[in-house]
C-alpha cells in the first residue's frame, strides 16, 4: 500500500486505540492496522467495481434502450415502461421505485449492503440524467442485444462490488426464504408479469424485444459473476486415493483435501471400511483433464461434480491453464 495511505491507516488505528481502555484491545497493534487496510482495500476495489457498473448500466440505458422506447425486466424495467406511459423522469422513477426494496435490503440482508446500493442507485439516476451519452443505433435487434448486454454487465459489476442496482434480487431472495420459491423462479414469475404489462399498454413487439433484452443482460450478469472459468468441486471416492492425489498435485498443478470417511455399502453386522476421500477445486475447462488423469488410475473411481459459484485463494489460480495439457 501507499505509505501516505499507509500512515493514514496507522493514525486511524491509534486514534480508535485512545477511546478503548486496554482491557478492550484484544489484538496487536500490526494486526489491526493489516486488518484495517485489507477493509479499506476491499473497499476501495468494490467502489471501483460499482463505478464501472454505473457507467456501463447507463450507457446501456441511455446509449440503446431510452431512446428506442425499449424496456427490461425487473425494477428498471417497470421505470422504462412508467416513464414511457405517464412521461415521469426515469431517474426520480428508479430512485423511488428502488426505495421499498432498498428498505427491504436494510433489515434482510444487512446495513452496509444496503448503504453500497443506496449509492450505486443514485450514481445510476444521476449518470442517467447528466450524461450525454451519444445513441448509438436505432436497430431494433442491436439495440435489444447491446442494450440488455450493457445493462447486464453493469448489475453485475455492481454485484461484485457488493451493491446492486436494481432491486428485483432482494424482493426474490427475500420472498424465497418465506416460501418454497427459489430466487430464479420468484425472478421469472416478476419478469413475467412486468413483459404482459408491457405487451397490454405498449405492444407486443416492446414486450417480445424486452424478453430478447433480458435474457441478454441475464447472461451477461451470469458470465460476469462466474467468470468463463467457472469452478468445479470435485469430491472422488477410490481405494487407489493415494495415487489420485498425487496425480492431482503433481500432473494437474491443483491443491487437494483429504476428508477421512467409511463405506457406507455394508450389510447389517459388517465392518464399514474407512476410505479417505479426495476432494479438489478446479475450473470447468480443467475437467477433461482430471477426467483422464483419475482413469489412468482408477477407471472405477466414484466422483462427484458440483458447481462452485466462485473460489479463491489456495492453489486454484497457481498455474496458466494451457501447461496441465503437456
Amino acid at each position: 500500500m501507499n505509505p501516505f495511505f499507509k500512515s493514514i491507516i496507522v493514525n486511524v488505528v491509534k486514534n480508535r486505540q485512545k477511546h478503548k481502555k486496554p482491557s478492550q484491545i484484544s489484538e496487536p497493534f500490526e494486526k489491526r492496522v493489516k486488518n484495517l487496510e485489507i477493509e479499506v482495500t476491499h473497499e476501495v476495489w468494490d467502489f471501483f467495481y460499482l463505478l464501472l457498473g454505473v457507467i456501463s448500466a447507463s450507457f446501456g440505458l441511455r446509449g440503446f434502450l431510452m431512446p428506442n422506447s425499449f424496456i427490461d425486466g425487473g425494477v428498471t424495467g417497470i421505470s422504462l415502461m412508467v416513464n414511457e406511459l405517464a412521461g415521469i423522469s426515469f431517474p426520480l422513477l428508479l430512485v423511488c421505485f428502488n426505495l421499498p426494496f432498498l428498505a427491504l435490503a436494510y433489515f434482510s440482508v444487512g446495513r452496509r449492503f444496503a448503504i453500497k446500493s443506496v449509492l450505486g442507485i443514485i450514481l445510476l439516476a444521476t449518470a442517467v440524467a447528466l450524461t450525454p451519452y451519444p445513441v448509438m443505433t436505432d436497430d431494433k435487434i442491436l439495440v435489444a442485444s447491446f442494450g440488455g448486454l450493457f445493462l447486464g454487465l453493469g448489475i453485475g459489476l455492481a454485484i461484485r462490488g457488493g451493491a446492486i442496482i436494481d432491486g428485483t434480487e432482494i424482493l426474490a431472495i427475500y420472498i424465497s426464504r418465506k416460501t418454497s420459491l427459489t430466487v430464479g423462479n420468484v425472478i421469472m414469475i416478476f419478469n413475467v408479469i412486468i413483459f404482459i404489462t408491457a405487451a397490454y399498454f405498449l405492444s407486443t413487439e416492446i414486450a417480445l424485444y424486452a424478453i430478447l433484452t433480458y435474457f441478454a443482460a441475464s447472461k451477461t450478469v451470469d458470465f460476469v459473476i462466474d467468470g468463463i472459468e467457472e469452478f468445479m468441486g470435485i469430491t472422488i471416492i477410490s481405494e487407489k486415493n493415494e495415487e489420485i492425489r498425487l496425480a492431482i498435485i503433481e500432473k494437474m498443478g491443483r491443491g487437494c483435501t483429504i476428508f477421512k470417511a467409511e463405506n457406507g455399502f455394508a450389510k447389517e453386522g459388517e465392518t464399514r471400511k474407512p476410505v479417505d476421500v479426495v476432494y479438489t477445486v478446479i475450473t470447468r475447462l480443467e475437467m477433461s483433464k482430471l477426467k483422464t488423469e483419475v482413469d489412468k488410475i482408477d477407471s472405477q473411481a466414484f466422483m462427484i461434480m458440483t458447481s462452485v459459484k466462485d473460489a479463491k485463494g489456495g492453489m486454484i489460480k497457481k498455474k496458466p491453464i494451457k501447461k496441465f495439457d503437456k
